[in-house]
């Protein structure tokens, strides 16, 4: 039986498999780099193993030698970086290893999509034609590029315009050659507002395929999923569609001599018609809304396989409704920029349990992160996956909401307003969920903040009288009057913040013998201004906010919804202004090329910059049309967030 487990991965995964090692009496072994040094799953594991070099956790032979040196006799790929790579897999068992995972030969048939597609026509299994992008016309359009040997929605691109598509492949071919190794891109058909619905299989060598359920992965940014459930709200409604998902399911792992754990992915039509996708040979990021909706374990069954278990006839009988939602650091209403950085304090305080099984009603984190962690601008920028289970999906979904709502996130800023917005929308609510979602109902509202306007103004109060209580603790004479204090009327005391979209807000207050009275906001009284509390009676309720600095950036969470500031300085440098006109690096990140040079004449969108960050290509583009009088930077620099790139100046001599 195995006994020691190195996992071949990072993060959020490692923990995770790591939680089931630990349920199991399993030892475990962790791998990091130097990035990675002080991660959480590094603390967590019973042996750690340090990567050198610049492959990291992309270097089989260093995890291979990581194993034999740590007493390990089995690797868990996890998902990402060699989990679906047949050479890695090989030389796992050559090395005499146990592989986690399915045959050698079930992982190289589904490595190619290209040549998958083909095998599972073959099958029976309905399937989309491969185009191959130079003889694509325009009565095919849309099409939609990927990449063969891809996944995540690196190297994918929806094309509606012919005259688009060269440009289009050969930006997906480099980001598939930099994400993958291998810059193989196709086409197929793209429908508009499909339905992502994919099936958990597993299987044992006896010959036993379970198909334990469906998730619907329908909510997506960059071809990449943020929400995830189970069961399909498309598979619910449409009768029998479920019977012919999971035969087309069981088909496909039957036909590669399928073991272990497996997804296999469709796209579906409203009516329910579907077609084949991809086989993921491993264990998908959304696999906990199947393992609560199933009761199962899938990291305990992928263990028992590989030792060779045998699986009951058939899995276990579908339960209630799950939905995760994956909480990244970025900003979507910012064109999903990645938001490296420290997270200064991450919790869910709704959430009861951690990596395991909900037997009840209730919230599951798994996050690879904890206080003082980096979001690195080498990995995926997931902070955590967050997890409801329900009887019914509303509830589900409202509890979902509610958890993210409340979870306390210091530091970088993240998609939780999304997620939340796109949960408490009336059409997900409906299940009217396809890839369409955010065209549909507009990436602008769903990526408004939670906290309205009024919220935010009664947080900058929160945040200015949190700050007063905080000077009147390191008073070193009259500490117990309050800040301003004076025994006949004066005036008002003056605090200024900056939101996350860039407004002012000035809070205007004064001690008095009555209380503290706040300027132009007649219908609020304090309660208590601790410098970790506030709680404000607004038009009769009580309502708490608490407030957290980190230098000049505060943190104020309430029921109501979450606000970040900045604290404006009373009298500000004019040295540290920006000439108008500047580009600023959005993350840190490689220049891949340029697109103009100094002197040029640019109009408003046009690329000027292309930065790769986490495996992807962001574009910089000029803010108007003008002329580019100022580019800093060339192919091949490192540049730091903030760093400034160009300088465009308008047409009229007014630079902005």
């Amino acid at each position: 039986m195995i006994t020691r487990v190195l996992v071949a991965n990072r993060g959020e995964i490692a923990r995770r498999v790591f939680a089931t090692c630990r349920r199991l009496g399993i030892g475990t072994v962790a791998v990091y780099t130097d990035a990675d040094a002080g991660a959480p799953h590094v603390a967590e594991a019973d042996a750690r193993v340090r990567l050198t070099g610049t492959r990291g956790y992309l270097d089989a032979a260093q995890l291979i030698a990581a194993a034999r040196s740590s007493g390990a006799d089995a690797i868990h790929p996890g998902y990402g970086f060699l989990s679906e790579n047949p050479d890695f897999a090989a030389a796992v068992q050559d090395a005499g290893l146990r592989w986690i995972g399915p045959p050698v030969a079930a992982v190289a048939a589904m490595g190619s999509k290209i040549e998958a597609k083909k095998l599972m026509a073959a099958a029976g299994v309905p399937v989309l034609d491969e185009l191959d992008p130079d003889t694509v016309t325009a009565d095919m359009l849309p099409v939609l590029v990927k990449a063969s040997a891809g996944g995540g929605g690196r190297g994918m691109r929806v094309v509606r315009d012919l005259a688009e598509l060269p440009a289009q492949v050969e930006a997906a071919r480099r980001e598939a050659q930099s994400a993958f190794g291998d810059p193989t891109v196709f086409c197929e058909r793209y429908l508009d507002a499909g339905h992502h619905v994919e099936v958990q299989v597993m299987a044992d060598v006896h010959g036993t395929v379970w198909a334990v359920g469906e998730r619907e992965c329908s909510i997506q940014r960059r071809h990449q999923k943020i929400i995830e459930e189970a069961p399909s709200p498309l598979v619910e409604r449409v009768a029998g569609m479920r019977d012919k998902l999971f035969e087309a399911a069981r088909l496909a792992a039957t036909a590669i001599g399928y073991s272990g754990a497996g997804t296999v992915e469709f796209m579906a039509d409203d009516q329910g018609a579907f077609f084949f996708l991809e086989m993921n040979t491993r264990l998908q990021v959304e696999h906990p809304v199947t393992e609560l909706t199933s009761g199962v374990d899938l990291v305990e069954l992928q263990l028992a396989v590989a030792d060779g278990a045998t699986l009951d006839p058939s899995p276990p009988a579908p339960r209630g409704a799950s939905i995760e939602a994956r909480l990244y650091a970025e900003d979507p209403a910012n064109n999903w920029q990645p938001q490296p950085g420290a997270v200064h304090h991450f919790d869910v305080p709704t959430a009861g349990v951690e990596f395991g099984p909900l037997d009840r009603t209730g919230v599951r984190l798994d996050s690879g992160i904890t206080d003082g962690a980096v979001i690195s601008v080498f990995y995926d920028p997931m902070i955590a996956k967050v997890i409801s289970y329900a009887p019914t999906r509303r509830q589900a979904a409202a509890l979902l909401a509610d958890a993210l709502t409340r979870a306390r996130i210091h530091g970088v800023r993240t998609n939780r307003d999304l997620l939340v917005n796109v949960l408490r929308h009336p059409a997900f609510g409906d299940g009217a969920t396809d890839t369409a979602f955010f065209d549909t109902h507009g990436l602008a509202e769903l990526a408004a903040p939670v906290a309205d306007d009024r919220t935010v103004a009664l947080s900058a109060v929160a945040a200015a009288l949190a700050d007063a209580a905080h000077n009147r603790s390191t008073a070193t004479v009259f500490e117990d009057i309050p800040s301003g204090w004076r025994n006949l009327p004066a005036g008002f005391q003056h605090k200024s913040y900056q939101d996350h979209a860039g407004r002012a807000h000035d809070v205007r207050y004064r001690f008095t013998r009555d209380g503290v009275m706040i300027d132009g906001h007649d219908d609020v009284s304090v309660v208590s201004a601790g410098q970790r509390q506030v709680v404000l009676t607004v038009s009769g309720v009580d309502r708490p906010f608490d407030v957290t600095r980190y230098g000049d950036s505060v943190f104020v969470d309430s029921p109501c919804g979450c606000t970040h500031f900045v604290a404006l300085p009373r009298f500000p440098d004019p040295a540290a202004a920006l000439a108008h006109g500047s580009l600023l690096a959005p993350m840190p990140g490689s220049v891949l090329r340029v697109g103009a040079a100094p002197g040029d004449t640019v109009t408003a969108g046009q690329p000027l910059l292309w930065l790769e960050a986490m495996k992807m290509e962001h574009t910089i583009t000029a803010p108007t049309d003008g002329v580019l009088v100022e580019l800093n930077v060339e192919p091949g620099r490192q540049v730091e967030v903030g760093a400034v790139l160009a300088r465009v100046e308008s047409q009229e001599g007014d630079p902005r």
